[in-house]
């Protein structure tokens, strides 16, 4: 976690009023595997089991996005966000975004 913010999945911060709220942030990032990697994958699902390289990719950009997320509510002078949530989608076969995204607050 960024020791500048103070992130949150809830609406509020115990004990820590509010004082501004500054907007909705975000951060997001369209990955894909390779081609190699998704006819293994297509593979492994045969058998069952995790997909241990989606898992990963998946994870770096849930990262990635987390980071955005940040630096945007860095730039709108935020020190905390509130009501934080990722959210995936698939944009084409193969590749999927990620969305960091909550409410900017100076606390």
């Amino acid at each position: 976690m960024d020791q500048d913010i103070m992130i949150v999945s809830s609406n509020h911060i115990d004990g820590r009023p509010i004082k501004e709220y500054l907007g909705i942030v975000a951060g997001s990032i369209v990955k894909s595997r390779n081609a190699g990697s998704d006819i293994f994958a297509s593979l492994k699902s045969l058998v069952g089991g995790e997909l241990v390289g989606y898992s990963r990719l998946l994870q770096r950009a849930r990262d990635d996005a987390y980071g955005r997320m940040i630096e945007d509510a860095k730039s709108k002078g935020a020190n905390a966000i509130i009501a934080f949530r990722f959210q995936t989608s698939t944009i084409t076969k193969g590749a999927s975004e990620v969305v960091a995204y909550g409410t900017a607050v100076k606390i």
